[in-house]
């Protein structure tokens, strides 16, 4: 559980990658907490491919749903290029976890655009936090048994970050409200993947 009065939590991908429904997941399981949740609306263009925003603020007494610059404690980039985009929301103690699976917008294709590395990103990254885990979602929902189910490996990250303060049952209960039988049971799998990632990542195990 986290000390914290109030954690602010940014996640960040492009359409297609199921931004929207991490943040619906994680809202759920803060009603089913009873822990207080604002958030802003999904930014940008949600069709696939376009940039896709939500901002959560959980616990405390905050009235605004947008994370203040420099405010916040968690961001997930669901497609890693993306951090990049919402950096001005980190502060030196932020802790952000990369998906490393790309996904090149249509201009880089057509030449008319670069995209970063993976190094770039995260050279970027470490001029504001040190606190950076990277791991392959895709890689993980695939073990999990969808690769559909990358978004909940993220989702799992989120909470192996140790900074949640909602039960980890209670994110589960969340999932298998929303996904049933076999799908909850990948998805469950999906969610402790990315949980287990992390935890290794901050006890330096991987």
């Amino acid at each position: 559980m986290a000390a914290k009065k109030e954690i602010n939590i940014i996640i960040c991908g492009v359409g297609g990658q199921g931004v929207v429904l991490v943040s619906e997941l994680l809202g759920s399981a803060a009603v089913r907490g009873n822990v207080k949740v604002k958030g802003s609306e999904v930014l940008g263009m949600a069709q696939r491919g376009g940039s896709v925003f939500s901002n959560l603020r959980l616990g405390g007494d905050v009235i605004a749903p947008m994370t203040p610059d420099g405010k916040c404690d968690v961001l997930i980039a669901v497609e890693p290029s993306e951090a990049l985009r919402n950096i001005r929301y980190l502060a030196k103690n932020s802790v952000v976890v990369l998906n490393t699976t790309t996904v090149l917008p249509y201009t880089v294709f057509l030449g008319k655009s670069g995209y970063p590395t993976q190094e770039q990103i995260i050279k970027k990254l470490r001029k504001v936090t040190d606190r950076i885990i990277t791991l392959d979602a895709s890689g993980l929902a695939k073990e999990a048994g969808s690769l559909q189910a990358a978004n909940v490996v993220m989702l799992g990250a989120l909470f192996g970050t140790g900074l949640m303060p909602i039960k980890d049952a209670t994110a589960k209960e969340a999932i298998l409200a929303r996904f049933k039988a076999k799908v909850g049971d990948i998805n469950i799998k999906a969610f402790d993947l990315g949980y287990k990632h992390v935890k290794q990542a901050l006890a330096g195990a991987v």
